[in-house]
């Protein structure tokens, strides 16, 4: 097994939190090169993470003989630049959800990464939440039957703090519709497959937070219809006060069908609920063990907190993608999907009209 060496361009919390942690898992993996634009930033990474090699442009890490693989966890705006950086340098790129700031931004990093030949992960870190995996498995084997309805629901209480970068449409793109619901719309994709049209509503509440401008959306509403007849509905939301953050606030995933009902809670990360059709009503389905961690990954389940841990999962099927010459799980291509949506939700919410998406 020859060694990997990683470069990881954004030192911020999602990188310490998440990536560090899931490429410690990875045998043979080092990161050997730290990259962000704040000095501050990347010295306190530095000093965490005892690699030496660091540098504010991006432009020197890629090209290093050392770097084999890249992660991108920088403002929304430079996802584009430094992954076809990357990819230009022969580089395998792990880069954070929204991938792009436009659908055409998003296409043209998967062409560029197809036709390098270079393996490509958008990070949509939900997908390996047990119990989505579960759920997908289950509907994939036609325990819901025909889809009927699709709905998700992500409610946190963010206040008017400043939340930085995000809040600054030059940088993000957009606010809560990119940051949260992103990840829904790839479970709509991922669980019930391709949208025909949608209508969407997107609203700034908060149009100064922590004393300073805000000019991204803080709520958003969507229903889309999918090609197979599906309907769906997704909202999410930084201002619902009172319903805290992170695992602790509502995140619900649920979806009918012809045979049954299931519904996904983030925060029951080993359990579903299910409903036969004509039945009392949802009870309790426990994933099964097999479940519990991604095929290929060393962690143990049973160590640390399972609402964090699971995200180390994502770094491992990066990391054996690319030693097995495979497809990554999640591509640009999921990544472009998403974003095709949030363009169309964006062109909805200024014209109040249903928009078709494309093919």
């Amino acid at each position: 097994m020859k060694p990997l060496g990683v470069a990881i361009i954004g030192c911020g919390g999602i990188s310490l939190q998440n990536h560090l942690p899931g490429l410690a898992l990875c045998p043979e993996t080092k990161v050997v090169a730290l990259c962000d634009a704040d000095a501050n930033t990347l010295q306190r990474a530095s000093q965490q993470t005892g690699v030496t090699a660091i540098s504010t442009r991006f432009e020197d890490t890629v090209t290093r003989d050392d770097v084999h693989a890249v992660i991108i966890a920088t403002p929304n705006l430079f996802h584009g630049p430094i992954a076809h950086a990357a990819i230009a340098a022969g580089k395998h790129v792990l880069c954070e959800k929204p991938i792009a700031m436009n659908y055409a931004e998003a296409k043209g990093m998967a062409d560029a990464a197809e036709k390098a030949g270079v393996r490509h992960m958008t990070a949509f870190t939900y997908r390996f939440v047990p119990a989505m995996r579960y759920l997908h498995h289950l509907v994939q084997r036609g325990d819901l039957g025909q889809p009927y309805h699709y709905r998700s629901c992500r409610l946190q209480d963010w206040g008017t703090r400043n939340v930085g970068w995000r809040q600054q449409k030059r940088l993000a793109g957009t606010g809560e519709i990119g940051d949260m619901l992103s990840h829904r719309i790839d479970f709509a994709f991922h669980l019930v497959g391709p949208m025909k049209r949608l209508v969407a509503g997107l609203k700034t509440l908060t149009p100064v937070r922590g004393g300073l401008p805000n000019d991204t959306d803080d709520w958003v509403a969507i229903l889309a219809e999918f090609t197979n007849g599906a309907s769906g509905v997704l909202e999410s939301s930084k201002l619902a006060s009172g319903m805290n953050e992170g695992w602790r606030s509502p995140d619900r995933v649920e979806i009918n069908g012809s045979e049954g009902s299931f519904s996904f809670t983030t925060g029951s990360w080993n359990e579903l609920l299910f409903g036969k059709t004509g039945g009392p009503g949802l009870a309790a389905l426990p994933v099964p063990r097999e479940f519990h961690v991604w095929p290929g990954s060393p962690r143990d389940p049973g160590v640390g907190d399972p609402l964090i841990s699971f995200r180390y999962d994502q770094a491992v099927e990066f990391i054996n993608a690319i030693r097995e010459q495979r497809p990554c799980a999640i591509t640009f291509h999921d990544g472009a999907r998403m974003q095709g949506v949030t363009d169309a939700a964006l062109k909805s919410s200024e014209t109040g009209q249903w928009v078709n998406l494309l093919s």
